[in-house]
């Protein structure tokens, strides 16, 4: 395995990402995203593509390993995609099969031992895997594996997979694999590589998305892409072909793709924060376009929590597509009030003479002019310690808003995630603590609102095509392993 030094200048340090989401946001953390390809000759250039478009997904840490059909070839480093993998870099990655993996952690620490893909030499062979999502039950198995010899050489819930699959029993690569699920509990989006095949499986849950898709090449053969979400397809002109099914295992080889079911699929728990805020609105995700949620999410809104102002202002960018459906259907004006930098360094010096809200105005500016002695409505995705609420009410007010009200386009959020995103403790979570009236007069809003569970699931189609896991909005959750250890939150700015 390599590792590659990012560029001379970056700071890609554990504690610099920390500090910069210290100040930066106060918004639930990506979790990570998985790219495969198989059978085409550019496989790793394919999937450094795959990567960049699910960049989102995870910041910490990215990956690649590729195959060519005699060795595994795998690269990782801390940064960004497109700062580890250069033109150079690439061409180290041979072969026409390929994973990747880029990484926000939730479970183990931020280094560089933990980022993906995991690469092995074991009794089924050599394995790379990259995993999307996290594992309930990953400390009771890291025990029981520890008691039987299994050595482990990172802190990530992943490599307890990798072990599984080496102590199976099975005679088969594919029903080792197959035996190893059915152990893990928990949300899990997988993507496996051995020296002639991929593998894609997802939990019997549905939790995290997993697309297959269709790559045409010019000798009418095709390729088979796998992806956490179909924006990355369309970068690559790929088809979207279908979503890997809970419970599914998809073996493709140079015989062709099959599907195998290693445990029967139960009610689906997919995640509904991939279509309120972490998925790109341009993807398809358990079926149905990101764009389409979010905007009814604003529409329900606006009939749910009406108010009387001059302009719908969207908090950038999370609260952009909700915004504009409660523009459309209260037909109140929408309007850019806040800009976002999108050039925010991966470094920043912070003024020796403390500056009000330094962090947020480092992110976001007013449109003083379109601000000014206007009434205001703030539409966003959610209100997490609401300490970046506060700053932006009082951004827009110092701007010259004579009232700002602010609308949520999901419910309060109660209770953390255990299920590959990064969330507070109970205890770092304001709506867990405070009533809504209290977390209105704690940002300063002249009046707040938030979407219902019942407004929520109308807008993300419950029970059309799939059903959601709520638990981070109701503290009821589809699993029976759950670490409910509550654990001191993250120190908050000082206000």
């Amino acid at each position: 395995m390599q590792q590659v030094k990012p560029p001379s200048g970056r700071d890609t340090s554990y504690e610099a990402a920390r500090l910069r989401s210290f100040f930066m946001t106060d918004k639930f953390k990506d979790e990570c995203g998985v790219v495969a390809v198989h059978g085409h000759p550019e496989a790793s250039t394919l999937a450094y593509l795959g990567l960049y478009a699910l960049q989102h997904r995870g910041q910490e840490s990215a990956g690649i390993a590729s195959s060519d059909y005699g060795r595994l070839h795998n690269i990782k480093a801390m940064g960004l995609v497109s700062d580890i993998f250069t033109e150079e870099v690439l061409a180290k990655l041979p072969g026409s099969l390929a994973i990747g993996h880029t990484r926000y952690s939730t479970t183990g620490d931020s280094a560089l031992l933990n980022a993906q893909p995991i690469r092995v030499e074991c009794n089924k062979g050599a394995i790379a895997l990259a995993h999307n999502g996290n594992l309930v039950n990953a400390n009771h198995l890291r025990r029981q594996l520890e008691q039987n010899g299994s050595i482990f050489q990172t802190t990530s819930d992943t490599e307890v997979v990798v072990h599984l699959i080496a102590q199976s029993k099975e005679q088969t690569l594919p029903d080792a694999i197959c035996d190893a699920l059915r152990q893990i509990e928990g949300a899990f989006s997988l993507v496996l590589m051995t020296r002639d095949r991929i593998f894609a499986t997802r939990d019997p849950y549905g939790f995290r998305p997993l697309s297959m898709g269709i790559l045409p090449k010019a000798d009418r053969s095709s390729a088979v892409i796998f992806a956490s979400e179909s924006c990355a397809f369309d970068l690559i002109n790929a088809r979207f072909e279908r979503d890997v099914k809970p419970g599914e295992l998809v073996v493709v080889g140079n015989e062709g793709v099959q599907s195998l079911f290693y445990a029967p699929a139960r009610k689906s728990a997919s995640c509904i924060f991939e279509h309120v805020y972490f998925s790109r609105p341009d993807s398809l995700i358990f079926g149905r376009p990101v764009q389409e949620s979010r905007e009814a999410l604003g529409r329900e809104l606006a009939r749910e929590a009406p108010v009387n102002v001059d302009l719908v202002v969207p908090v950038p960018d999370s609260g952009v597509t909700a915004a504009i459906g409660f523009s459309n259907e209260s037909g109140i004006p929408f309007s850019f009030g806040l800009i976002r930098n999108h050039y925010v360094g991966r470094t920043f010096i912070e003024p020796e003479q403390r500056v009000r809200d330094f962090g947020v105005r480092l992110k976001l500016n007013p449109v003083r002019h379109l601000l000014q002695g206007k009434r205001v409505v703030l539409i966003d995705d959610s209100i997490v310690r609401g300490t970046t609420s506060r700053k932006i009410v009082r951004m827009v007010r110092d701007a010259g808003a004579t009232e700002v009200h602010m609308r949520i386009s999901g419910p309060p959020t109660i209770s953390p995630c255990f299920y590959g995103v990064d969330t507070p403790s109970k205890k770092g979570l304001i709506a867990a603590n405070k009533s809504i009236e209290e977390i209105r007069d704690y940002i300063g809003a002249d009046s707040l609102a938030y979407l219902s569970l019942e407004g929520l699931k109308r807008a993300c189609a419950e029970g059309e095509k799939t059903t959601y896991c709520t638990a981070c909005y109701t503290g009821h959750y589809p699993t029976e392993w759950v670490d409910l250890e509550d654990i001191e939150p993250a120190p908050v700015p000082v206000e």
